[in-house]
């Protein structure tokens, strides 16, 4: 394996909305300035928590190109570009490329699912269009798809096909992935309150949604992992357990964008069919977020 996309934390980038649902770019730039002033590793646009699945093909062009700009190679950019259609994601990752993504995040097909040759021959098809690194994206809990370690190893030998998002929660499948994988594939946290224990056994750190709250902890917890400060990460991970579930207290992007607002950021609302969070909810996110701090 070559020199990896980033090692550390990369931020899964809410993008801010207007009142009237378009993207937010004046509040967007600021969050980008925000995650690399506070050490963020590297930016994670038109992911999951950028809300990729109600962006127009032009949005989610323009925001990946926007992002490429704005973050001006201070930073990897990682442009989230996959979609159920093996075509489309081709299409959508050579356009990343294009504007200048230093890889892409490639989530596994959902709704029609696939099966494990089936995971095979999508993922290399897109990998055989494009001259930048891969990043799979496996998270079973919103795909239904799920990646088994046998096909990492057979994905890992393109050599396009750099490193995984591993979020499907089995660890003792993921030992088996980096057994059989070896260096030819990189690993990545997909969930926060993972991103010690994956690091710990050796991958490169976390691909995060806390990071949008807390940029400077998130950085700092997995560079103290990378040293091999397992006791004083690990303290870290304990401590920010709680806000990193309250996170998670509804569905993504929800409550990382409520908590954004609170800090100050005009992220504006989910698009439909997102809700916004609850009263209850909201105030408990409030409460968790005075609790460490971060809010008055």
């Amino acid at each position: 394996m070559g020199n990896p996309i980033f090692k550390g934390s990369a931020v899964a980038i809410v993008t801010p909305m207007n009142s009237d649902g378009s993207v937010n770019y004046e509040e967007y730039g600021k969050l980008i300035d925000f995650q690399i002033n506070n050490g963020t590793d590297a930016i994670v646009a038109c992911g999951t928590t950028g809300e990729s699945a109600t962006l127009t093909r032009e949005e989610h062009c323009e925001v990946i190109k926007y992002t490429v700009e704005k973050v001006n190679k201070r930073v990897p950019v990682i442009a989230g570009t996959g979609s159920n259609d093996t075509v489309f994601a081709a299409e959508l990752s050579r356009e990343a490329e294009e504007f200048g993504a230093d890889a892409i995040l490639s989530v596994t097909p959902y709704y029609n699912k696939t099966s494990q040759a089936g995971l095979v021959r999508h993922y290399n098809y897109i990998a055989d269009r494009i001259h930048i690194p891969m990043i799979v994206y496996n998270v079973p809990s919103r795909t239904g798809c799920n990646i088994k370690p046998e096909t990492y190893a057979e994905l890992a030998k393109h050599p396009n096909i750099q490193a995984t998002k591993e979020a499907n929660g089995d660890i003792s499948a993921l030992v088996r992935t980096m057994a059989l994988c070896g260096d030819n594939l990189d690993v990545y946290s997909g969930e926060d309150s993972q991103a010690f224990s994956i690091t710990a056994m050796g991958g490169l750190g976390v691909i995060s949604v806390f990071a949008n709250v807390c940029p400077r902890e998130c950085h700092d917890m997995m560079a103290l992992a990378l040293n091999g400060q397992f006791k004083e990460s690990f303290a870290m991970q304990k401590y920010y357990i709680e806000l990193m579930d309250m996170l998670f207290s509804d569905v993504n992007p929800i409550p990382v964008k409520a908590a954004m607002n609170l800090l100050g950021f005009n992220c504006g609302p989910c698009r439909m069919p997102l809700a916004p969070m609850s009263e209850k909810g909201f105030e408990a996110l409030k409460a968790c977020l005075q609790k460490y701090g971060i809010i008055q």
